[in-house]
């Protein structure tokens, strides 16, 4: 043969025993034999062939080249080359379209540290916390209710009516200059400022001395001495009378006052005013010739039963000043706290009154727990709370209890979206609504999402119907006096009803 086919022995060990062959021989290496003698029994060959792989190989170079160059080919690249740029130029001048429609983002306002939360006022550090070094061990839980700012004192040297015994540099109450910076550093690992108040003769009957240059010379000297210290700002009550009586020597001591902290830190003091003016045009007026940051005043008192005179107030210091110089505040070293001014059941709806205002709010000492005053005094003892006494407690004092951390958890979530919700942290303030009884007005900024603050003084059940441009059908509960409303609620806007001496607070998203 020409060819020859590859072949495989295939070696059969296995065979039926009846098909073997009957013999009785033994051949020498154990194989039988037939009968004839010629042939072995066990072992055939097979012939297989050998399986053949097909492989395909493809063009060569050549042949793809000279495929490549037909003039089908050509146009056809061309084509997708056309197509993909003119996708590429497309995706571009859509992503520049969007770009130009796009609205542009509001630049944010220039803010400073005390316009960024509310501060809480420590008249008296014996009251708060015994001490200093227990101010120091309450400042975690103060950093709790996002507090941005302590103002501190006064914890100087000033019997009363005493001109020669004022001593505006040292500690004489409640611990001394070592406490107080250990207090200094403590809050401000938190992220918390402290602010001093330096009024000179804070217990006499005049707040100031009659002699305003001597007083003056001590208080700058003294005002250098606690910046080096660390202090964040100052709060002078009175401070009128000096800047109206002598224009130059108050702005020596503002310039000293609002001073930067260091020549690295751009973070300046600030000065905060408190003057016993009610009036909102006095204190318009106050603000514009003092140049304090701040300026606490009577406004929200002298107007607080009132919808209409309040908004009137609001309105016009929000239209003639920058927000970040309004102060709001009810309560105060002089006055009292929140809960004597207000009473106990108008609490939460003067908290949500001030978190809500275009301004930065200020509270005494104890207002985020309904503390009231005392038949001996503005100063009463702060009260404080440990699981560790709940199992003491009867069921009244359970009960108070139950009461002073409800209101402190209403506080501390009002604070917190104060602190970082921008419409009400620098937001533009609309007025809705006034009357007699109710007050309703919008906070908003740029596209973020929008709150709407409602308010009702009077003894009965009022129904409301809010319009404006900006105003959507309905809006959801963020935070209401009624425990009836709960968090998330849906409200009809066109038929808002509020319970006699109620507040809520409501949210909607930007709507374009």
């Amino acid at each position: 043969m020409s060819t020859e086919v590859d072949l495989k022995d295939v070696e059969l060990n296995e065979v039926d025993q009846e098909k073997q062959p009957m013999t009785a021989g033994d051949a020498g290496n154990g194989d039988a034999t037939s009968p004839t003698g010629t042939e072995k029994n066990g072992m055939i060959s097979v012939k297989i062939p050998e399986e053949t792989e097909s492989k395909f190989t493809g063009l060569s170079k050549d042949e793809l080249l000279k495929v490549a160059g037909t003039p089908g080919w050509v146009r056809t690249r061309w084509a997708l080359l056309i197509l993909f740029w003119l996708g590429w130029l497309g995706m571009l001048a859509g992503a520049i379209g969007i770009i130009i429609q796009a609205p542009r983002c509001k630049p944010l306002p220039e803010m400073n540290w005390w316009n960024e939360g509310p501060l809480y006022e420590i008249g008296s550090v014996k009251a708060f916390a015994d001490d200093l070094q227990g101010l120091k061990q309450k400042v975690e839980v103060l950093s709790q209710l996002k507090v941005k700012g302590l103002v501190v004192g006064p914890i100087h040297k000033a019997p009363a009516d005493k001109e020669d015994e004022l001593d505006l540099n040292t500690v004489s109450m409640s611990g001394d200059l070592v406490e107080f910076k250990a207090l200094l550093d403590a809050a401000h690992k938190k992220g918390m400022k402290v602010v001093l108040d330096l009024t000179p003769n804070y217990q006499g009957q005049k707040r100031w001395f009659d002699d305003l240059m001597g007083t003056a010379d001590k208080l700058k000297v003294a005002l250098v001495h606690w910046q080096k210290q660390g202090v964040d700002g100052f709060k002078l009550s009175g401070f009128e009378i000096v800047s109206a009586l002598n224009a130059t020597l108050w702005d020596d001591i503002r310039a000293i006052a609002q001073q930067a902290q260091n020549d690295t830190e751009q973070t300046r003091s600030v000065l905060i005013g408190v003057t016993e003016k009610t009036s909102y045009e006095e204190v318009g007026s106050l603000l514009n010739s003092s140049g304090v940051d701040l300026l606490l005043s009577g406004v929200l008192r002298a107007n607080n039963n009132s919808g209409e005179l309040l908004a009137a107030a609001v309105q016009k210091l929000y239209d003639t000043q920058n927000q970040t110089r309004l102060a709001w505040n009810l309560a105060d070293r002089e006055q009292g706290h929140l809960a004597s001014l207000v009473g106990t059941s108008l609490v939460k709806f003067n908290q949500m009154l001030l978190f809500t205002l275009p301004g930065t709010p200020v509270f005494n000492y104890g207002d985020e727990i309904g503390l009231e005053d005392q038949l001996d005094g503005k100063f009463p003892k702060m009260v404080w709370y440990s699981s560790e006494e709940a199992d003491t407690l009867n069921e009244t004092e359970k009960a108070e209890v139950d009461a002073r951390l409800s209101l402190r958890n209403f506080y501390k979530q009002l604070s917190e979206l104060r602190s970082k919700e921008r419409s009400l942290q620098h937001g533009d303030y609309v007025p809705l609504l006034s009357t007699a009884s109710t007050l309703a007005y919008l906070r908003s900024w740029d596209q973020s999402e929008r709150f709407l603050a409602v308010f009702n003084w009077g003894p009965d059940s009022a129904t409301l119907k809010l319009e404006h441009a900006e105003l959507p059908q309905q809006a959801k509960v963020v935070a209401s006096t009624d425990p009836e409303l709960k968090v998330q609620d849906t409200l009809d806007l066109q038929a808002l009803q509020l319970g006699p001496g109620q507040a809520i607070l409501l949210k909607f998203p930007f709507m374009g």
